[in-house]
């Protein structure tokens, strides 16, 4: 389970520094051989070599440990790990829940979230998968997501610098799904619009069947999408393309291929967004 922070403002999101990548125990195999100096390979070179090889199967056998020459040093990050059974993944990063995270989410239980608010159409189908039992689906996880309308507006908030609209009595675009036997929900929405210092995106919170939190995250868009969506649909969307590209982002930057979504459709049919996201 992961600790959940909201923070009040997209300038403190990325303030928070990300732990330390570890590096995973490695072995080095002295030279035989000097790196400043060719020593030429003879009968009673290959002898030694043999033997030296011969010794460190036995020893490392002896501790069960496989052998596997050459010896190398390497490096394994954190989030790379290859899980029990048959599958491998890595594990979606956590980003923050603000500066607008729904106040009761339990209460909007609906697949739906569109209420009053127009923009095109558009479905999502997220799919969960437990990295702790070998990437499988994960059945019964309760999941939000939240965004913002074509205009860049969050419902449940308002009145303040922050946003100038206020919507604090209103609910759209915001609802809560529980996972399928194929770790999949889905929801009917619209294509969202953006707000200034961020690239267009969808927040997403993560339950377990007993409700304690798995993780927090962000879905980010291509690019190529909302600059077809931003400058064809003007009946709706009206600001033109997003003033902050994914890799400037201060939550995509460092994250983007991870948190990056499929977007397929086009504006005349709408669009359907499908995304992975990997909890542990």
């Amino acid at each position: 389970m992961q600790n959940v922070k909201v923070l009040h403002s997209d300038q403190q999101m990325r303030q928070i520094p990300r732990p330390a990548k570890n590096l995973a125990p490695h072995a080095t195999l002295f030279p035989i051989r000097s790196p400043n100096k060719a020593y030429p390979i003879t009968s009673s070179n290959k002898q030694n070599l043999m033997e030296r090889k011969d010794f460190l199967k036995k020893g490392m056998a002896a501790l069960g440990i496989a052998f596997v020459a050459p010896l190398a040093t390497s490096c394994v990050k954190d989030d790379d790990t290859t899980t029990p059974g048959d599958g491998s993944c890595t594990a979606t990063p956590s980003e923050t829940a603000g500066p607008f995270p729904t106040k009761s989410p339990a209460g909007l239980v609906m697949t739906d979230i569109r209420s009053d608010r127009t923009g095109l159409p558009m479905t999502v189908k997220i799919t969960i998968q437990d990295r702790n039992n070998g990437c499988e689906p994960l059945q019964g996880a309760i999941v939000d997501i939240w965004h913002c309308d074509k205009d860049g507006y969050y419902s449940e908030y308002g009145g303040t610098g922050m946003q100038s609209a206020n919507f604090t009595s209103v609910h759209f675009l915001r609802g809560r799904q529980v996972t399928d036997a194929n770790g999949q929900v889905g929801f009917t929405t619209i294509f969202p619009g953006w707000y200034s210092g961020r690239a267009p995106h969808i927040h997403v919170h993560i339950y377990d069947t007993s409700g304690n939190s798995l993780l927090v995250t962000q879905i980010a868009f291509p690019t190529d999408v909302c600059n077809t969506v931003y400058t064809t649909a003007t009946n709706y969307y009206t600001k033109g393309t997003q003033d902050t590209a994914n890799n400037k982002d201060n939550v995509f930057s460092d994250s983007l291929s991870l948190e990056m979504s499929a977007v397929s459709g086009s504006v005349a049919a709408g669009y359907e967004l499908t995304h992975t996201i990997v909890v542990s």
